[in-house]
């Protein structure tokens, strides 16, 4: 078994996985040299000290520590600081080893190169790795002004909630978009929270922000067309992306793969008030980044099968025929991060093997 594959096959012990394939074997190839992978299969998910690193790869302290330190500062593996003392850990595939290396934008030979063979490995294997079996690891999250005060609204359905609750804030480029670049969509729209957006801020991959300037994200995204999604858990948000249908791992689970379960739709669908809809095709042609809107004799209609809840219809209707109701059967979001993950992985068959990982 070759380095890169020792490799692999730790990764794919994460919820998100990383499935074999000769795409990604060569992005690997691109984002560590054979001397890195060599040390970064001493490692796993969680941080760790460079001494254990270094002990388990037998190679000299300061060797690791400038190994680690160059992974590091291309965002590839995953560092923190605590007490004078940094630890390292590996990063899943999504969010991660895809995203981050992308967040400060592309343009060059090298981004092209990696952005077509993550296409081909989303194609080939990586979109139905990340899908839920059946629980999904994203979720969607109406537009906050398309939620009235009748909606009962939980919590964890708040995206300004989500902002609020975080300690740390930064925006940085949306992967996504750089990568693909099939739409003029917003770039600089990806939100990540706490200690992810501490790293990539501390590495400049990301932009520190406050709490007024994450609203403003959301407020233009939402002009954008751009749909609200994040961890499926109810507790504390890691990231918001603002995503399209034509870029964006996420939506295109199900736009361009036909993955039922790619991600969770939120607890409400949309319906169509009939006596006040003009027609006028705004909600249909403009802004269902699913096409769950069609327009009859005009009049709009939702296909609440097709809907994934996400209110952008709603904002832009201009004489408000259109809200948000609560789904009558609705998903059970796992409470915290831990539950969703375990719940993944015992649904994909893979709790054993993350466990072997991170006992290593």
């Amino acid at each position: 078994m070759s380095i890169y594959e020792e490799l692999r096959v730790i990764l794919d012990s994460h919820p998100s996985g990383a499935p074999k394939s000769e795409a990604f074997d060569q992005i690997l190839k691109m984002l560590f040299s054979p001397e890195e992978a060599a040390v970064a299969v001493h490692m796993n998910l969680a941080p760790r000290s460079v001494e254990k690193i270094a002990s388990d790869a037998g190679i000299p302290v300061e060797e690791a520590g400038r190994l680690l330190e160059g992974m590091a500062e291309r965002v590839v593996i995953f560092s923190r600081e605590k007490d004078g003392k940094k630890s390292y850990g590996l990063m899943p595939t999504i969010p991660g080893l895809f995203e981050f290396p992308f967040m400060r934008g592309g343009g060059t030979p090298e981004h092209e190169r990696l952005g077509k063979l993550w296409e081909d490995y989303h194609h080939e294997a990586m979109g139905a790795s990340f899908a839920g079996n059946p629980t999904p690891l994203a979720r969607v999250i109406p537009v906050e002004h398309a939620i009235n005060a009748k909606s009962q609204v939980h919590p964890y359905e708040e995206v300004a909630r989500l902002i609020d609750q975080a300690d740390y804030r930064a925006v940085a480029q949306c992967a996504c978009r750089v990568s693909v670049g099939a739409c003029d969509a917003p770039r600089d729209v990806c939100l990540i929270f706490d200690s992810p957006a501490r790293f990539l801020v501390e590495r400049q991959f990301a932009r520190e922000i406050s709490r007024e300037e994450a609203y403003n994200v959301l407020d233009r995204s939402e002009k954008a067309g751009l749909v609200h999604t994040s961890n499926n858990s109810a507790d504390k948000a890691s990231f918001i992306c603002n995503c399209c249908r034509c870029c964006c791992t996420i939506l295109r689970g199900r736009t361009q793969l036909d993955l039922s379960n790619a991600f969770a739709p939120s607890g409400f669908t949309a319906q169509v008030d009939k006596d006040a809809c003009t027609g006028c095709g705004i909600c249909a042609d403009e802004r269902c980044p699913m096409g769950a809107i069609e327009v009859w004799d005009d009049i709009a209609s939702a296909d609440m099968e097709q809907c994934i809840g996400c209110g952008l219809c709603v904002t832009e209707c201009p004489v408000d025929a259109i809200t948000l109701l609560r789904r009558e059967e609705r998903r059970e979001v796992p409470a915290t991060a831990q539950e969703m993950g375990a719940r993944i992985l015992k649904e994909k068959g893979k709790l054993e093997q993350f466990m072997r990982v991170m006992q290593k």
